[in-house]
């Protein structure tokens, strides 16, 4: 079982991360860096933290064990004039500072770009806001779920006789994280190795999730049409569904090449519709999807799942089980290649949790530091910045830490 080390050295070994964001986005982006071996500093609140440990589940933090893992905690007052002069001091050292403000916020704080620039040159400041640092939205608040409505994503996601769906999740915060996490090592590459200065990174979370839609801009100039929802359908490819079975389960299939579809059809007993005109070619099956789903579902919906993915894993369909979360902490794959890994825990004993993605075969990630208490290495950053025990008590004393 993997195991917690604080002596395992990752590739991004001595990148130093100043954290001030919340919630997911800037967690996540920081994630990677730290599952990398980046030390990463959250920078919170006394007294209060990052609002990601009250997202909790039965009173346990879950979504904190998991983001934070790897990472440092001091807190920081960010009220107090005392506590700003710190975190610049902490900026002289560091490669990476990462914020989700309102834009405008840093700026009103006194750590504008030119001020943290002025401290350290080569620092990469990476700004994460819901609209972005310009245009009309700059100031609005932006938490994913709206972006997600602006997005197109909502009004894509679900049926089309039914209201449009969020995600159940904090979908476009992910995806920024990996966007920010990528622009981070380009921005410190070329610090490193191009002998560059530090840069500003603008990045919103309304850009990357829009990104992941395909091309929706042109097919819109394109056919001068809107894309309606069609719950699991695709306005793309056909066959492509979810599809219920005899004992309740489901199944999702996808035939997004022209010999796949072939190979379905042959496979349920139909080669005729490979000849068929209105099946022949994917336009033609889109355009008749309900009829090539109520053929294929039809022929689903007399089996169970297992004999239905036996039979198609025999004929080399491209099909797989819908998996809830007990499916998936149960499968072979999953545990087998070590998607999931448990990992030890004060509170719980043991937790599983993602593993370190992806994976690299000469320098990979790994395990250092469980997710911190608030505060838990204040005191041991503060003595890096020539702060002593007794100055320490004071600036807890003043509430600045």
């Amino acid at each position: 079982m993997p195991n917690f080390n604080p002596n395992n050295v990752g590739p991004l070994d001595g990148v130093r991360v100043l954290d001030l964001t919340r919630l997911i986005a800037g967690n996540m982006l920081t994630l990677q860096l730290a599952d990398f071996g980046a030390e990463v500093i959250k920078i919170e609140t006394p007294g209060k933290g990052d609002p990601l440990r009250a997202w909790q589940d039965d009173g346990i933090d879950c979504h904190w064990k998991t983001y934070a893992r790897n990472k440092k905690s001091l807190t920081l007052n960010l009220r107090e004039p005392d506590a700003i002069e710190i975190l610049l001091g902490l900026v002289e050292g560091a490669d990476v500072l990462v914020e989700n403000f309102r834009p405008g916020r840093l700026e009103e704080m006194g750590l504008g770009p030119d001020t943290l620039h002025g401290r350290n040159s080569k620092l990469v400041l990476a700004r994460i806001s819901g609209f972005g640092q310009t245009g009309p939205y700059r100031e609005k608040p932006g938490f994913g779920s709206l972006v997600e409505a602006m997005s197109g994503f909502a009004d894509r996601n679900g049926f089309p006789d039914r209201e449009p769906v969020l995600p159940p999740l904090a979908l476009a915060d992910m995806i920024a994280g990996l966007y920010g996490a990528m622009a981070v090592m380009i921005a410190v590459r070329e610090v490193e190795v191009k002998g560059g200065r530090g840069q500003v990174i603008d990045l919103s979370l309304l850009e990357p999730i829009f990104s992941v839609l395909g091309p929706e801009a042109m097919t819109h100039m394109v056919t001068g049409k809107v894309k309606q929802r069609l719950g699991s359908g695709s306005n793309t490819s056909s066959p492509r569904n979810a599809y219920a079975t005899k004992d309740g389960k489901w199944i999702a299939l996808s035939a997004s090449i022209q010999s796949m579809a072939e190979r379905v059809f042959r496979v349920i007993g139909r080669d005729d519709m490979n000849d068929d005109p209105r099946f022949r070619a994917n336009p033609d099956r889109v355009k008749h999807r309900d009829l090539v789903d109520e053929i294929l579902g039809g022929w689903i919906k007399e089996r169970d799942q297992a004999e239905v993915l036996d039979i198609f894993d025999k004929g080399e369909v491209t099909a797989a089980p819908i998996y809830d979360i007990s499916d998936i902490v149960a499968d072979e794959h999953f545990r087998g290649r070590k998607i999931l890994v448990d990992l030890p825990d004060k509170d719980l004993g043991n937790v599983p949790m993602h593993n370190v993605i992806p994976r690299l075969s000469e320098t990979p990630g790994g395990f250092r530091l469980p997710a911190p208490e608030l505060g838990e290495h204040t005191e041991a950053l503060l003595e890096e910045q020539g702060i002593d025990a007794a100055d320490l008590a004071a600036l807890i004393k003043r509430g600045v830490v």
